[in-house]
Parts: structure tokens; C-alpha cells; sequence
């Protein structure tokens, strides 16, 4: 077989999930490639970390492309993975937002910490640690690139990314913004491949890694770095409880749930994705959920007017598919939706069911797609008791009035983040990340900064004293 043929067969095809036709084909980087893109990053690394006011002039100017290209930018991440258009900006509008936040306050994060102890002076400095290996998902091509790569960049580190296979030309695209903002030649990368490049770029000189993805990949990526000796931070799945108590305001609590669960045609790792209803409003309470989940416009995401766009492969599709299928089967009861809209592309009926049992797929797998389980519970125990009965461990919001109690109850739940009357999202002012099988680690804040630098301690001494020498 000819060479070339070899790599036609080998290229990976990209498809717009709204029609079902393909966009583009790539041919994948071998491992030549990728350790190349790592030594070019390696050689700019010197210069980079040397001055923070260099770093912060370089990233304004990014934020500027950003905001000048962000309708282009979504257009293009609608088209790979379909998400509706107004999301696709705000996505890109947001990545500015970070990336500016670091520029601002990341020397503040970054100071030094002076300790009192028996030296003569001791400090703890905080230092780049090199070329930091990036695999990303594809839920949003964007965002979950440059949260991580904001203050990353900002602490003095460059990045080779390798995006997901489904949105290769959004993570071109990153590297394109970095390119035509002025940004000098190695500080941030992609990769074009699929999991061969992401274990080459495992594999490479780069100094720790970063992932975004399924538990099971995240699992894989962990075993891999940690038998090369390197860091990583996993951001893994979640199956966010959203708890209703009885004294909710339902009307917003119902506007909450409607956002939280079919945003991004509830591919989030964050996204609402069990609901446990206090039994005095459950019915209320379902009843506005259906009535606003029923007003959502599933259709064309390109079209403004569109809440709703479809799953983002036919993989995607048959998975949600099988999960409702199943629920079905064993006596879950569909108030609305329950099933793939017929026609071109990978659309689903935005879902909300109740009679669900710990013997379901949807009690325990993560719903990536627009389904709402509901239960009804007792009370707010009953709540956190099935709200930490799962693997998982991301984030969980909770409704009530009583403040004190939800305080209460967040010290309860076993997740990363806890959001009160509100949907969880991600804020760089905040930590993101989790536990269980939701990963190890964090993005975002001063904490999701020191996960990529050398923590260094440094004493000085005028001479030796008597020490007991004791490691």
C-alpha cells in the first residue's frame, strides 16, 4: 500500500452534526510531528517566562482579536459541534473575559510569599514550570482551552494543545488568534490527531499535562503521565445534582433548571443532570419545568432564534437514545420528549422524565444530551443522601430560601462546587474542578494558576548553626 494511501485512510473526517455532511479532513500528526511542536515550545519557553509585563501586552492583544473575530470563531464551533450560535459567541466573549483576568491580576497571584521561620530571610517563589500538554474536549472547543491556558500563560509556562478530533479547525483556530494577535512563534500550539497524538504529546518533553473528557480517557491520560513522572490535572464528568427544596421560589428555581440542563444541548460536564424535588412543590415545580423546557426552539443553530441545537455526533445521538430507551423499559415515565427528531442531522426532543431507579442507565451514567430525570424526595436529607449516590462529584446547586440551611447543606454534598440559587458555571475568579471520578486537581482562580508552577522555597542563612539533621 502506497504512503499515501496509507494516510488517506488514516485522516479524520470532521461533520456539522446539524446535516450530517462533512466539513473537512485531516490528516493526523505522527509522533515526529508532535515532539517537533515541542521543541519549538521548549526553545520560546526561556524568553516567555522572563517578563510578566511582555506576557500581559501579548495576551491584551489576543483579547482584542478575540473580540474583533468572535463571530467568525463561532461560526466555526457551531458548525463542528452545534452548538446554537448565540452560545457559540458568548463562548468566545468569555474566553476574553479569562484571559483579561489573568492579564490583570496574575502578578498579584504570582508574588511572592514572604515566611517568618529561624533564617535570616525565607520566601516561597512561584515558577513556570515549562511546555504544559494540553488535551481538550469538544463540548466547547473554546472555553475549555483558554480557562486553562489564561493563567497558564500568564504564570510563565507556552502550551501545545491537542484538540478534540470533532473540533480540529476551532483548536486551528486558537493556535491562528495567537499567531495573527502578535504572539511570538511557539507560546501556544495545536496538535492535529486523534489519541496516537495525544499519547505522543504524553509522551514528549513537555513538563505536565492538563485533560478535559470522559472519566474512563481521564483514567488512561493519568496512567500514562504518571509512568513518565509527570503532572497531570483531570477534569472529568459530572452528574450535577440540582436539589429543589420546599421553600424554593419555583418560578426561577424552574428558570434555573431549564438553563442548567439544556444549555449546550446539555453537553456540559457542569450541566444540571439529576433532579431531586422537595414532595410539597414537586408538582409546581415539574409543571413550569415542562411548560419552559416545551418553549425552547430545537432547530438550525446558526438561526439566533435557536435555544437548542443537535448532539454533536451520531455517536452522541445513540447514546442518549439508549439511556432514555432504557429508562423506558424499566417504568420511567416521560412527561416530554423521549425521542430523536426525525431529518437530517443528530437532534433529540429536549427530555423530562420521573420514576427513575437506581437500576437505570440515567441514575448513574452522565447524561450528555437534553434529558431531565426528576425525583421527588422527602426532605433535604433524602436529597444530599441521593445527590453523593454516585461516582461522580463536579458540582450541585441547591434552591432554597433558607440560606443558613443551604450553607449547611453545601458542606454536605461531596463535589467541587456548590452554587446556591443559581446553575453552576465556571468563573475565573473562582476554582473549578472536582472529586470522586469528576478528577483531581483545578482550573481557574490563584489555585488553577499554582497547579502549573514550581512552588520553590528559598531560606538564607548567614552561617551554619546546630541543626538536628533529620530530612
Amino acid at each position: 500500500m502506497s504512503s499515501y494511501l496509507t494516510r488517506s485512510l488514516n485522516q479524520i473526517v470532521t461533520t456539522n452534526p446539524a446535516t450530517g455532511k462533512e466539513i473537512s479532513k485531516f490528516t493526523p500528526m505522527d509522533q515526529s510531528q508532535v515532539f517537533n511542536l515541542v521543541g519549538i515550545a521548549k526553545r520560546a519557553f526561556p524568553e516567555w517566562k522572563k517578563d510578566y509585563e511582555k506576557r500581559r501586552s501579548y495576551i491584551y492583544n489576543l483579547v482584542e482579536y478575540l473580540k474583533k473575530n468572535k463571530a467568525n470563531l463561532a461560526a466555526i464551533a457551531t458548525s463542528e459541534m452545534g452548538k446554537p450560535l448565540k452560545e457559540s459567541i458568548g463562548e468566545v466573549e468569555k474566553c476574553a473575559w479569562a484571559l483579561e483576568f489573568y492579564a490583570d491580576h496574575g502578578d498579584s497571584f504570582l508574588s511572592d510569599e514572604v515566611l517568618n521561620t529561624d533564617a535570616r530571610k525565607s520566601f516561597i517563589t512561584f515558577e513556570p514550570l515549562g511546555v504544559i500538554g494540553s488535551i481538550m474536549p469538544w463540548n466547547f472547543p473554546y472555553w475549555q482551552a483558554l480557562r486553562f491556558a489564561a493563567p497558564c500563560l500568564m504564570a510563565g509556562n507556552v502550551i501545545v494543545m491537542k484538540p478534540s478530533r470533532v473540533t480540529l479547525q476551532s483548536g486551528i483556530e486558537i493556535q491562528k488568534a495567537f499567531t495573527e494577535s502578535g504572539m511570538p512563534d511557539g507560546i501556544f500550539q495545536t496538535v492535529v490527531g486523534s489519541v496516537d497524538s495525544a499519547n505522543h504529546l504524553i509522551d514528549s518533553e513537555v513538563s505536565a499535562v492538563t485533560f478535559t473528557g470522559s472519566t474512563n480517557a481521564g483514567a488512561k491520560v493519568a496512567e500514562r503521565t504518571s509512568r513518565n513522572l509527570k503532572k497531570c490535572v483531570l477534569e472529568l464528568g459530572g452528574s450535577d445534582p440540582f436539589i429543589v427544596l420546599d421553600d424554593a421560589i419555583i418560578e426561577k428555581a424552574a428558570e434555573g433548571a431549564v438553563k442548567g440542563r439544556f444549555i449546550n444541548c446539555g453537553q456540559s460536564c457542569v450541566a444540571s443532570k439529576r433532579f431531586f424535588v422537595g414532595k410539597n412543590i414537586a408538582e409546581d415545580f415539574i409543571e413550569l419545568f415542562i411548560k419552559k423546557a416545551s418553549q425552547l426552539k430545537v432547530g438550525d443553530p446558526t438561526s439566533i432564534e435557536t435555544d437548542v441545537g443537535p448532539l454533536s455526533s451520531k455517536d452522541g445521538l445513540e447514546t442518549i437514545s439508549g439511556i432514555v430507551e432504557d429508562a423506558k423499559e424499566k417504568g420511567a415515565e416521560i412527561l416530554l420528549g423521549g425521542s430523536e427528531i426525525e431529518g437530517d442531522g443528530y437532534f433529540y426532543q429536549p427530555t423530562v422524565l420521573t420514576g427513575v431507579k437506581p437500576n437505570m442507565r440515567i441514575a448513574q451514567e452522565e447524561t450528555f444530551g437534553p434529558v431531565a430525570p426528576i425525583t421527588v424526595v422527602e426532605n433535604e436529607s433524602e436529597a444530599i443522601k441521593f445527590a453523593n449516590d454516585i461516582e461522580f462529584g463536579l458540582g450541585a446547586s441547591i434552591w432554597t430560601k433558607d440560606l443558613q440551611k443551604a450553607e449547611k447543606m453545601s458542606r454536605r454534598i461531596e463535589s467541587g462546587i456548590v452554587s446556591v440559587n443559581n446553575v453552576v458555571l465556571s468563573d475565573p475568579r473562582i476554582p473549578f474542578g472536582g472529586v470522586k471520578h469528576s478528577g483531581f486537581g483545578r482550573e481557574l482562580s490563584r489555585y488553577g494558576m499554582m497547579e502549573f508552577v514550581n512552588i520553590k522555597a528559598v531560606r538564607f542563612y548567614e552561617n551554619l548553626t546546630h541543626h538536628h539533621y533529620v530530612e
